[in-house]
């Protein structure tokens, strides 16, 4: 047996031994390329909206909407290194719209009443970009994308259809807009993430209220603000 032989059978022989340890490092160094995530969404509303107009509506009647929180629920795919794309969902919470303005439209209290109910379905796909190290225990990142609002089991109350003068039917148009976030990742262990963010969207709508034939209407600029702060696994 030659000197090369010899040491191309010591080569073959080191490659067998050591092929599967790096096979085992190529797996541990490589990245999931999905996360299901869960947690708590809480929003925060500022709204705008111009005063309802129509019949009988006094000078100043407005509406306000109370924050929410429910259950987040996110699925993330990684692109590459440093960015993912997100899709988001709330459960729909029940929304609960309140009079702004006089005290009492006529004998009926108003302001800061609960007067009509609506529950809404918000999905959002956003692209964000991971800053630092695939395998840095934290990540902060931020993202932009675009949010899809639409609004059901929207309901007068009692109190709401008292101010209205009667039974009242509601209808608000579905929202189209911009949505930014800003947010931090931190590694637990293995594929388990902890995430924190804070999101600012443009959600808009017209409300018509319908009474009898009678129609009030006004335009709404809820300007919601979102803090999520959710658990994710990677696989």
């Amino acid at each position: 047996m030659t000197t090369l032989t010899v040491r191309l059978l010591a080569a073959a022989l080191a490659a067998a031994v050591m092929s599967p340890y790096c096979a085992t490092l190529a797996l541990a160094d490589e990245v999931p390329s999905n996360s299901a995530r869960i947690g708590l969404y809480s929003v925060f509303y500022h709204v705008k909206a111009d005063d309802l107009s129509g019949p009988y509506v006094p000078t100043g009647a407005n509406i306000d909407a109370n924050n929410v929180e429910t259950l987040y629920l996110g699925y993330v795919r990684r692109l590459s290194s440093h960015f993912d794309a997100e899709l988001t969902l709330g459960y729909p919470p029940l929304q609960k719209t309140v009079g702004k303005g006089p005290a009492t439209l006529g004998s009926v209290p108003y302001n800061g009443q609960v007067i009509a109910t609506a529950r809404w379905l918000a999905p959002t796909l956003l692209l964000e970009y991971m800053f630092l190290d695939e395998h840095s225990k934290w990540r902060p990142y931020i993202g932009a994308g675009v949010n899809y609002t639409t609004f059901y089991d929207r309901d007068s109350t009692a109190q709401g259809n008292a101010a209205s003068g009667g039974p009242t039917k509601l209808s608000l148009t579905s929202s189209v807009g911009p949505v930014g976030t800003a947010g931090l990742a931190y590694n637990i262990a293995h594929n388990w993430n902890l995430y924190a963010s804070y999101s600012i969207s443009q959600v808009k709508t017209k409300l018509n209220a319908d009474t009898a034939g009678v129609i009030r209407t006004t335009h709404i600029s809820f300007g919601p603000q979102a803090l999520v702060v959710a658990v994710g696994y990677s696989f």
